[in-house]
This record gives C-alpha cells, structure tokens and sequence, in this order.
C-alpha cells in the first residue's frame, strides 16, 4: 500500500523564536519512503535535525515575527495488513527487561502511575498476564471514556481522564499507558499518521496518538480510542507521554493559524503499451 503523507501548517509569530519540530516519520520506517521527507519552511530557514534520547527525528530552527508556514509531502510504502495482534504474547519480568525499557514503567508528566496503581490492580490484577490483559485495558478506556474535543486541555492528566470521563485521543492512551505501567507492562507513548483507510470518515484529518507495549521482547500497536486493528499507522516518534513528543515546541509565542494534515492511499500508476 502506498499512502501520500502531508502538512500545512501555520503560525503568526510576534517576535523572534526558537522552534523544534517533530514532524518527521519516525527513523525506523526511514527506509519505508519513497519520495524526501524533508520539512519546509516560509519564509526559507536553516533547519537543522538531531536525534533525541527517545530516537525520534528533530528539526530545529529560529522563526523571524510574521507568518510561518510549515509544510511537507512524501509517498511512503506500508503494509496492506492491519496492526499485528499476538494473543500468545508474553509480559516479561522486570528483571528481564532491557534497560532502556525500564523508563516506560515509570511516572511520567501525563502518567500518574502510583496514583493509580491501586485502580489498575483491581481492575486488571486479576487478569492472566500478556496480550489479554493489554487489551482488557484498551477495552475499559475505550468503554468508559468518551471522545469530546470540546473536554480537551494540555495539563490533563491520566488521572483527570479517570476522574472525568471523557478527552480526545492523547487522553485515552495516557490513562491505558498509566494502567500498564502500574501493572509492571511496560507502555510508551506514540504520534502520527492515522488516515481514515478502511473506515468512515467521521472527523477532520489529524496527527493520531496510539501507544506501544512491550510484549515478547518487542513493541506492539495498541489504540484505546478506536479499540481495532487499522490500516496504514505511520509512526512519527515516541516518548514517555504526549509531552516528549509534541509536534512543535516554541520556546516563545507561536500562535496557530491553520492546520492542515493528510495520510491517504495514493493508487500506483501502472504505464500501458503506448498506442
């Protein structure tokens, strides 16, 4: 499958500002593309990238006052399958674990983990470890909370989402994380393209957030807003929760004009004998 990836994205700058950008495809589908993924800016900055501790791709760069426009095309080959499920999967034990995993069992800015430790045993201790119990949690989340972008804000937290009931995306995965977490699974957070392919489209194209889970030695997809396997999930980075991976950071007044995303599949050409 091939899916035509993109982004129009602008910001009224009032005065000089510093600016990092995660708006790459992650490096471990870099081989995946084919055509640059490269961002743009208007006017023409030095952008420069750097890899940070989470492995994820970095732009940076200093944005003059006035109008920033920030944009992007690539063509990107992806399976034609839906997300893996193994309900064999395994949890490992702590002591098991890689070290670099070891941070995604942790508290983190959205991921209250011992505040609702507690919760997450009586909710799921019971559960046979492994793949079940991972989706058991996407289960509950997916059920309990309801999607309302009226109900978001930044500082909401894992707990908030427990409390209240109801988030956008970002909200359903820091309380599944938070869950995990607290169950000794590691759990980490993820962003990118998530394109309406195989399913109706119900609201305007957005960067999508999902998490990852650690089971048999490996990561897996899990999505506790839509709770089922889906088509062409193009990763754009990683981190402990939202906060490590936002798309742009400003380190001053950025304010946003316009957001466009797409991530839909393009057709291939293929050229007939000439008549």
């Amino acid at each position: 499958m091939l899916i035509r990836l993109g982004y129009d994205i602008q910001f009224q700058i009032p005065a000089t500002v510093a600016i990092v950008a995660l708006l790459n495809v992650h490096p471990s589908r870099a081989g995946d593309l084919l055509e640059p993924d490269e961002l743009k800016t208007e006017p023409n900055l030095k952008v420069t990238h750097y890899i940070d501790s989470f492995g994820n791709r970095c732009a940076r760069f200093v944005a003059p006052p006035g109008l920033l426009r920030l944009t992007n095309s690539t063509l990107i080959r992806t399976s034609d399958e839906p997300d893996e499920v193994n309900w064999s999967a395994r949890e490992s034990a702590v002591g098991d674990l890689p070290d670099q995993v070891l941070t995604y069992l942790l508290n983190s800015r959205y991921c209250e983990v011992d505040r609702l430790s507690n919760i997450a045993l009586d909710l799921f201790g019971n559960l046979a470890p492994g793949w079940g119990r991972v989706q058991a949690i996407c289960n509950w989340v997916h059920n309990k909370v309801s999607f309302n972008y009226q109900h978001a804000r930044p500082t909401k937290t894992a707990l908030d989402v427990y409390t209240e009931r109801v988030g956008v995306c970002r909200d359903y995965q820091h309380l599944a994380i938070t869950f995990c977490r607290a169950l000794n699974i590691p759990a980490r957070y993820a962003t990118g393209y998530l394109g309406d392919i195989g399913v109706p489209v119900v609201l305007p194209m957005d960067f999508s957030a999902w998490f990852e889970v650690f089971l048999e030695n490996r990561w897996w997809a899990f999505d506790a807003r839509n709770n089922q396997p889906r088509l062409g999930r193009i990763l754009m980075a990683t981190g402990r929760d939202a906060s490590d991976v936002a798309m742009t950071t400003a380190f001053g007044q950025a304010d946003l004009c316009r957001f466009f995303v797409v991530a839909e599949e393009e057709r291939a050409v293929v050229s007939g004998p000439q008549l």
